[in-house]
């Protein structure tokens, strides 16, 4: 594939990035899991009256009042092409402003950064989208091929009233999208001047959200139990805590990690992978937790009054599987808790994994070193979930590509639900630059 030449982006566009983020990030879309959250209503008519200004037709949908996802669909050169899927969400964890430098909900431009919730997670993405898309309809430039453009809600909360609601009762606004791209995926990982590495995530673990409960015998606290609930949980929940499940070498793990030892000059030994994890930095965090299933104990209720033995206790468990390994998780975890403690699934979606091929992984290549000739994709595995997995159902491959070239010192990673989050102002310039470049090549 031939490389281009110089971005056609303009100034204006470049600059619009900015201004879209700080607007979408003042706009409060916190997510909070129960339905207690402002929604995401006045955050879509704000993506869709940005979309119409430029004359695309977009279509806002609620799946329950305030909870709005906006679709849009912009015609490409070729429409003979499948669609590509391009999509973001707009719902955020929530913040405490206390915890902040600056106030979550500013949009503050501080320390050559944009400061606030979402401005990594992921209303950058959607500000990088935006402004692409409206600078290329100002002059006139159209996709290769038909994009569909997703503003999602509810993906903080596992997606029921986003990806999932659209995909059940609107598949046909994505039945011809055969490829996506969106979140966590195309963030630089600097190995030295001249050798960057840009992961974009094929794989993601699947989601198992359980709660555990415990029955016993209900008493008053100054006597001996006859059977504690609240001990026979306390048990299960500490073995499941102190577990390491063991090591899993899936493929997409296994290429990143030898893409990454060979950039950093040393040896890769698959049973043995922690010192080129270790190399990695704070992005180790994220692939560490690729290396096997992971279980994290979260949440824990009992009781009502410290003098009454509950009969009953609950705990939930915040469960990741590798893709191929969620019977050995779930067996596992039946092992750990015993025959005294029942679990009962809150959440589950399914681990994904695509191979790192085909035209739209070689034009993301060549986007990313347009922009940066010193750059190289390579595939990875997210700890995490997204949007990817319901439009996995309807047989779209998805790739997590928000292209930022970042600081070498920027623990991008720890700000994803941390605290001061931001996006250096050159990333997200450079981030337009680069999806700018890729719907003319994919």
């Amino acid at each position: 594939m031939a490389e281009v030449g110089p971005s056609a982006l303009s100034a204006q566009a470049q600059d619009e990035v900015v201004d879209l983020c700080q607007e979408l990030i003042r706009i409060d879309t916190s997510n909070y899991g129960d339905g207690s959250g402002p929604g995401e209503r006045v955050a879509a008519e704000y993506v869709a009256e940005r979309l119409g200004d430029v004359g695309l037709e977009p279509q806002v949908y609620e799946s329950e009042p305030g909870r709005a996802t906006v679709v849009a669909r912009w015609a490409g050169s070729d429409q003979s092409r499948p669609p590509l899927l391009v999509h973001g969400h707009l719902d955020v964890v929530p913040a405490e402003a206390p915890d902040w430098k600056v106030h979550p909900f500013s949009g503050e431009i501080a320390d050559g950064c944009v400061w606030g919730r979402g401005a990594v997670d992921m209303k950058d993405m959607d500000a990088m989208i935006l402004s692409v898309v409206r600078d290329r309809l100002r002059s006139g430039r159209p996709p290769a091929r038909d994009v569909v453009l997703c503003f999602l809600a509810d993906e903080e909360a596992g997606g029921t009233y986003g990806s999932a609601y659209m995909v059940a009762n609107h598949p046909e606004l994505f039945a011809d999208c055969t490829e996506g791209i969106s979140e966590v995926g195309g963030f630089s990982i600097t190995v030295r001047d001249d050798l960057r590495l840009y992961p974009v995530e094929t794989a993601e673990k699947g989601i198992v959200w359980l709660r555990l409960v415990a029955d016993g015998v209900a008493g008053h606290g100054s006597m001996l139990p006859a059977d504690n609930a609240v001990v026979t949980l306390a048990d299960a929940v500490a073995r499941i805590g102190r577990h390491e499940f063991p090591l899993r070498m899936t493929d997409t793990v296994r290429l990143f990690l030898e893409a990454t030892a060979e950039a950093y000059g040393i040896p890769f030994d698959p049973e043995h992978p922690e010192p080129v994890v270790a190399k990695l930095g704070t992005i180790g965090r994220v692939v560490g937790a690729t290396l096997r299933n992971t279980a994290n104990p979260s949440m824990l209720k009992a009781g009502y009054k410290v003098n009454v033995i509950p009969g009953r206790a609950e705990a939930f468990v915040d469960g990741r599987t590798l893709p191929g390994y969620e019977d050995e998780f779930f067996a596992t975890i039946d092992e750990l808790i015993g025959p005294r403690v029942r679990r009962e699934t809150v959440h589950q979606s399914p681990a994904l994994e695509t191979t790192f091929d085909g035209a739209l992984v070689d034009a993301i290549g060549a986007a990313v070193r347009a922009e940066d000739p010193d750059g190289r994709t390579v595939p990875y595995c997210l700890s995490g979930g997204t949007d990817a997995k319901g439009f996995a159902e309807l047989g779209v491959r998805g790739f997590g590509f928000s292209p930022l070239r970042l600081p070498p010192d920027l623990d991008f990673t720890g700000m994803f639900h941390g605290i001061d989050e931001r996006v250096p102002v050159e990333s997200l310039q450079f981030g337009a630059r680069v999806l700018d470049r890729l719907f003319d090549l994919c």
